[in-house]
């Protein structure tokens, strides 16, 4: 094999999009129980939401037309003809010169076609005086308008948030057919690596800290993950444990070890899980050069950089994309950037994608990044910081005051 054959950003994300494919395992979810699970069969509209006209404001049905040229000197006057009362069918209907009270969400009577807001008209001994003209479908909700009887609402891919459950429990579903929840194992290797709960450190020794930011990363997108424990330098214990954990999960994490130090067994532990193996070793990225990407058996596998800020930046944007398409979601663009002004200029080299960390704070009216420099084992700089920048491969740095693309931290 030839290490460090390096791929840029955009050639991994279109590799992961390639090698990684979805679950198949579904389950029957109760809808309270399905938030952030994956649709894994398409919802089918079977009614109208809403399944009637409505109004969207306190105010009284009326013929548009009948209010046309109202105004505040010269005002329209219409008949009180009645009211609708929430829940019910109208009895009532709105002929020429008419209005009916109607309430916020209160079902349009036969005749209407728009509604006039209550401030915009004065009731006077049942004589409505209006003060503003409305055009038809002006402050109404028509059948269907939200959601069409025989409409695809939501695809399969789709992830459940709070909005898709909501639009679901409008069309009366109250199970749902989603992707299983995902499993990932996580494994530390290093003999100077020991567990994060250590109280006193030996000289060169590190806690575990990369456990919990995977985990806290991994969680954040519905994906639980085991945790192996540390494996010390030695290739027959990094690869029994590593094979032990991978046999529990649907996809393995691997920190430490992934450059080519003499001691640094990754990549031959992976080989060794399964075809086809690593198809990505070193991406043209800083912070996280050394990074390993693999599918064995059908699984995949992901070998962070040892550095806390490098596993995190690296989990972040790779180690997503790969846990959410294999859970079934349909990614259909990378993570939301917000643009800033930078705030000092910084180089960079072509052919490399490069990930600042920086502050985000606002200055007369504009969002403004400042970078917050460190070296990539410095775990303090991801707490500073509220984002990453990315300054893409084909730039030579970015300018002070340039806008700039920012991952924001969740």
């Amino acid at each position: 094999m030839q290490f460090f054959k390096v791929k840029t950003v955009e050639e991994t994300f279109a590799l992961i999009a390639e090698q990684v494919p979805a679950i198949k395992q579904t389950e029957t979810r109760e809808l309270d129980r399905a938030l952030h699970y994956i649709l894994a069969e398409p919802v089918v509209a079977k009614e109208n939401v809403p399944g009637f006209d409505r109004s969207t404001v306190d105010g009284y049905a009326v013929r548009a037309k009948d209010t046309y040229g109202s105004s505040e000197s010269m005002p329209g006057f219409l008949a009180l003809a009645g009211e609708v009362h929430m829940g019910e069918v109208p009895t009532v209907t709105v002929s020429s010169g008419t209005a009916v009270y109607v309430p916020t969400g209160g079902m349009l009577p036969a005749g209407s076609d728009a509604v006039i807001m209550i401030e915009h008209c004065e009731d006077v001994e049942d004589l409505l005086n209006t003060y503003k003209q409305v055009a038809p479908g002006e402050n109404v909700i028509r059948k269907g308008e939200d959601i069409r009887e025989g409409e695809i609402l939501l695809a399969v891919g789709t992830k459940l948030r709070p909005q898709e459950l909501g639009a679901l429990a409008s069309l009366g579903i109250t199970h749902v057919t989603v992707f299983r929840k995902i499993t990932a194992g996580y494994l530390s290797s290093g003999d100077e690596i020991v567990p994060y709960q250590t109280e006193t450190l030996q000289m060169g020794q590190i806690r575990d800290i990369n456990y919990l930011t995977t985990a806290g990363l991994a969680s954040e997108w519905n994906v639980d993950v085991v945790y192996g424990g540390i494996v010390k330098d030695d290739f027959a214990e990094f690869q029994q444990k590593a094979f032990e954990l991978y046999q529990q999960c649907d996809c393995l994490i691997l920190s430490g070890g992934s450059s080519v130090g003499a001691k640094d067994y990754t990549t031959d532990v992976i080989q060794s899980l399964g075809d086809p193996g690593v198809f990505v070793h070193g991406i043209s990225i800083k912070p996280g050069k050394p990074t390993i990407l693999a599918m064995a058996a059908g699984k995949p596998v992901i070998g962070l950089p040892g550095h806390p800020a490098s596993a995190m930046i690296i989990f972040k944007l790779f180690g997503e994309r790969i846990l959410r398409t294999l859970s079934g979601e349909v990614l259909e663009r990378k993570p939301e950037r917000v643009f800033a002004k930078i705030t000092k200029n910084i180089p960079s080299s072509p052919g490399r994608s490069d990930y600042i960390r920086v502050r985000l704070f606002e200055r007369d009216g504009d969002w403004w990044a400042e970078p917050i420099i460190g070296k990539s084992g410095l775990i303090t700089t991801l707490v500073k910081s509220d984002g990453i920048v990315e300054i893409s491969s084909e730039k030579e740095g970015v300018s002070q005051g340039e806008y700039v693309p920012v991952i924001p931290s969740r």
